[in-house]
């Protein structure tokens, strides 16, 4: 699927120019799958595949945490997010259009578009017979907000009001899969509402956007805001998917190519963009969330970067300090001592190539004579006993016929 062909690039004004007060906010992934689907997907997904399950969740599975995903809304009827989504600390932050009716409801659990449902899976789906698809973190609770929509109608002052209302509902993690490449800032509604969910211990992870295919590092926003963990997307080989957006601010990279998640009504469909790899990494914190509650969102945070997966000595542009772990992330923790910051590995991150080695012959000139000159008289003696073999035969054989020489 086009993922990147699904929003609009933002044209980025002059420094001189002072950011305009909102920015539409771009979801950051949208695919091509109706709902609700008739059929599961049965087998279990490569970025769950890449996990060991029971290693991740043999201290907690993210039971008393809640996650508020900001977004299209999350549906309540998919039987793998009916009890976890909480419905009664939701809200709807859009106003309805000219000639448009209000929502039925307005809780939250409305999702026209799907991408909010996905978000919610792959963070926090219950297992269900017959898929193996679930949630990274399948007993925590989703705070469902829904912000915007395919018309990419909410912005960055709606934004703001839904980080609010997450904080106010006692969110422990904020999921947004949303960008924009409006600068903002820090005095905006937005950083405003970032850092004060900051201030309340809440981690807040957001998607770097799917604007990568042309090479350039710029920031998006929220990611790129002071203390947001930004998240970039990774493919099967663990490398920076080609639509994933780059720049200074990315923190790690995540699975977000192929991915799969639970959509409205029933089922399960694919979809690629950076929009589902923050969600896998916002799954990783609510389990540390879980673990680790006095922790604060900083040391959360550098948990997640200093055990990723890299493959240079500290972080790039491209996806951060590497691909996360989640495994090493919950697991490879010390209580008492927290990291504060992502530290460069001790020596070098990649083996280093072996110096050429001459190769030369196995044997001199006067021992590959020998060893024909050996071969020669071996072919000889074998070629006398045939002869002498087959004389003594033919002889034999007259004399049974009365016939002698």
């Amino acid at each position: 699927m086009n993922t990147t062909a699904l929003f609009t690039a933002m044209a980025v004004a002059a420094l001189a120019v002072p950011p305009a007060p909102h920015a539409p906010m771009h979801l950051s992934g949208v695919g091509e799958c109706t709902f609700p689907m008739k059929e599961q997907i049965a087998d279990r997904p490569w970025s769950l595949q890449r996990v060991l399950l029971d290693e991740l969740w043999k201290d907690t599975k993210g039971k008393d945490v809640r996650v508020a995903v900001i977004d299209t809304g999350v549906d309540n009827v998919n039987p793998q997010l009916k009890d976890a989504v909480d419905a009664s600390s939701g809200a709807d932050f859009l106003k309805p259009k000219e000639g448009e009716e209000a929502p039925k409801k307005t809780d939250g659990t409305v999702d026209e578009v799907g991408h909010g449902t996905k978000v919610a899976g792959i963070i926090a789906a219950r297992p269900r017979k017959g898929t193996g698809f679930v949630g990274l973190a399948p007993e925590a609770t989703i705070i469902p907000i829904r912000q915007n929509d395919a018309d990419n109608s909410g912005d960055s002052d709606s934004m703001a009001d839904a980080i609010m209302h997450a904080v106010e509902q006692d969110a422990d993690v904020i999921n947004i899969s949303q960008d924009t490449a409006k600068p903002l800032s820090e005095s905006s509604s937005l950083a405003e509402a970032v850092n004060y969910a900051l201030s309340q211990n809440v981690v807040v992870v957001a998607s770097a956007g799917n604007d990568g295919l042309d090479g350039k590092a710029k920031k998006t926003y929220p990611a790129a805001f002071e203390g947001v963990l930004a998240v970039a997307s990774s493919d099967r080989n663990n490398e920076r998917a080609a639509f994933s957006q780059s720049g200074s601010f990315v923190g790690v990279a995540a699975p977000g190519v192929d991915m799969v998640s639970t959509v409205p009504g029933n089922g399960q469909c694919v979809d690629n963009g950076t929009s589902f790899s923050a969600p896998y990494v916002a799954g990783v914190a609510a389990l540390l969330k879980a673990k680790h509650p006095k922790w604060t969102p900083a040391q959360i945070v550098a948990q997640i970067e200093q055990t990723a997966e890299r493959v240079v000595n500290g972080r790039d542009d491209f996806v951060g300090w590497g691909v996360v772990d989640p495994v090493r992330a919950v697991t490879e923790t010390d209580p008492d001592n927290p990291p504060s910051t992502p530290t460069p590995d001790p020596g070098p991150a990649r083996a280093p190539a072996p110096d050429p080695v001459r190769l030369s012959l196995t044997e001199t000139p006067q021992e590959r004579d020998e060893r024909y000159a050996t071969y020669a008289l071996g072919i000889t003696a074998v070629l006398v006993a045939v002869v002498a073999g087959t004389a003594r035969v033919v002889r034999d054989a007259r004399r049974r016929n009365g016939r002698l020489f």
